[in-house]
C-alpha cells in the first residue's frame, strides 16, 4: 500500500470529572486523513479542507503533521509521509478535533508500515500531535480516539473502561468556538483541598459505576466541582442546557472537553432522543443554534475507510 485513509471519530474529553484523563467517542462527526508515502524523509501537509480557519500547514505545528513526526522519528523510518486532511469537526467545539486530525492520520500511516502497530501503540505519538493544539500532554480525547469507547489516558498509558451497550449520550454543540487555550486560562487560580476531595470521590464513583453497569454511582459521581464552574460562565445558555438533561433524568451532564458544546448521560437510547431537543432549546434560549448527536457512549475507535 502506497497510499491510506483513515476517520477518526469525535469525543467527549475529560467526561466532566476525569479532567485531562477520561474521554470518550461519539459515533457521527469526525475527522478523515488521506495518507501517502513519500521518498523524502520528511512529513508534508498537501491540503486541509472544509476548515472554518486557517490551520497550520507546517507540519511540526499541525497536529496530524506532528503525530506522524514523532511516529517516523520513534521507528527510524527512512521514507516519509504526505497528508490531506478533510475536516468534520468544528474548530473549538470541544469534540477533540485537534486529537481526530492527529489519531485519523496516525491509523492511515500506520497501515501503510511493513509491520502495523497495535492501536494502543500509537498513543505516544497521538499525545505528540495533540500537544502542538492544546499545549501540553493530554490523552483523554486522543486515548478514547485509539481504543473507542470511553478510556482513561495517562501520560504513560491508556486503558479501555467498560459501560453498558444501553448508556447513550447527547452531545449538543452550539454556533460557537472556544478556543482550548482560552478555555484554560479559566482554571488559573487556587483550588480547596475539599474540592480536590470530593472530586476525586466523583471519578472513583464514576469509574466504579461504568465497571460495574450501576448507573447510580454514576449519576452520584458525574459532578464536576473542579472545572465546570470556572469554565461555565464562557458558555453562554450552559446552565440552561445541563438543567435541560437533568429535567430529563440524565445521569450527569458538564461541559464536553474545553466547550462550549454540553454532553449528558442517559441510561437508554430512547431517553436521549427525547432530551436533546430540550437541550438544544436551552441554547436556542441564549440566543445561539445548535446541533445535536446521539451516541452509545461506547462510541466507535479510529478506522481505516480505504
Amino acid at each position: 500500500m502506497h497510499s491510506a485513509t483513515a476517520f477518526a471519530p469525535a469525543s467527549v474529553g475529560n467526561i466532566g470529572v476525569g479532567f485531562d484523563i477520561l474521554g470518550h467517542t461519539i459515533d457521527g462527526p469526525g475527522d478523515r486523513a488521506r495518507v501517502r508515502r513519500i521518498d523524502a524523509p520528511k512529513v508534508r501537509i498537501a491540503e486541509i479542507r472544509n476548515q472554518t480557519v486557517a490551520l497550520p500547514t507546517e507540519a511540526e505545528r499541525n497536529t496530524a503533521g506532528a503525530a506522524l513526526i514523532a511516529l517516523r522519528e520513534a521507528l527510524a523510518l527512512p521514507f516519509g509521509f504526505e497528508v490531506e486532511l478533510d475536516k468534520g469537526i468544528p474548530y473549538g467545539s470541544g469534540m477533540g478535533g485537534s486529537a481526530a486530525s492527529a489519531v485519523a492520520a496516525l491509523v492511515a500511516a500506520n497501515a501503510l508500515l511493513e509491520s502495523p502497530l497495535p492501536h494502543a501503540a500509537l498513543y505516544p505519538f497521538a499525545l505528540a500531535g495533540e500537544a502542538v493544539a492544546s499545549g501540553g500532554y493530554h490523552g483523554d480525547n486522543v486515548g478514547a480516539m485509539l481504543l473507542g469507547g470511553i478510556a482513561l489516558a495517562t501520560p504513560e498509558r491508556v486503558l479501555r473502561v467498560p459501560a453498558p451497550a444501553t448508556w447513550h449520550c447527547v452531545l449538543v454543540h452550539p454556533d460557537a468556538a472556544l478556543e482550548t487555550r482560552r478555555a484554560r486560562e479559566a482554571l488559573k487560580g487556587a483550588y480547596a483541598l475539599t474540592e480536590f476531595v470530593a472530586q476525586s470521590a466523583h471519578l472513583a464513583l464514576l469509574l466504579c459505576g461504568c465497571h460495574l453497569g450501576d448507573a447510580s454511582l454514576v449519576r452520584a459521581g458525574l459532578a464536576d466541582v473542579l472545572i465546570e464552574p470556572r469554565r461555565a460562565p464562557l458558555i453562554p445558555g450552559f446552565a440552561r442546557v445541563k438543567q435541560a438533561a437533568l429535567d430529563h433524568g440524565a445521569l450527569g451532564a458538564s461541559i464536553s472537553g474545553a466547550g462550549p458544546s454540553v454532553f449528558a448521560w442517559f441510561d437508554s437510547l430512547a431517553a436521549a432522543i427525547a432530551a436533546a431537543p430540550a437541550m438544544r432549546a436551552g441554547f436556542a434560549e441564549a440566543g445561539l443554534a445548535s446541533e445535536s448527536f446521539v451516541s452509545p457512549v461506547n462510541g466507535p475507535a479510529a478506522s481505516l475507510v480505504a
